[in-house]
């Protein structure tokens, strides 16, 4: 599976991007997906993820309510809509595939992973 994250800019604090990760193979809809994001200096970090049906989401507290990811399976896309943006949001998001989606939130357990897009919030 190749990852190919977009969708990243700079935003005013407030504001809404939405991410895409667009992926490559016929064997997209059996992986749940996942974004991180790792700022600066920082660990890369869960964001949210979402299982192969699309019929589970999870969340980090710090984006809960605020972000939301969707998966449409047909066009092998998985989205991040990322509304009410703080600059502490600003960070390099990689999206990435799972294959067994055991401990979904642990990016050592993710199989593919893409380049990652930047999102950078001013205040």
């Amino acid at each position: 599976v190749q990852l190919q994250a977009s969708g990243g800019g700079l935003v005013q604090a407030g504001g809404s991007l939405r991410l895409s990760c667009a992926a490559s193979g016929r064997t997209f809809s059996s992986y749940a997906m996942g974004w991180f994001r790792q700022a600066p200096g920082k660990e890369r970090e869960f964001v949210a993820a979402i299982t192969w049906s699309g019929g589970r989401t999870y969340y980090a507290a710090s984006v809960e309510g605020r972000f939301t990811i969707s998966r449409d399976n047909a066009k092998n896309t998985v989205y991040l809509q990322m509304n009410s943006l703080k600059p502490e949001d600003t960070a390099v998001y990689y999206c990435a595939a799972d294959r067994l989606a055991t401990q979904i939130r642990n990016r050592y357990q993710y199989d593919y992973w893409g380049q990652g897009t930047q999102v950078t919030v001013s205040s």
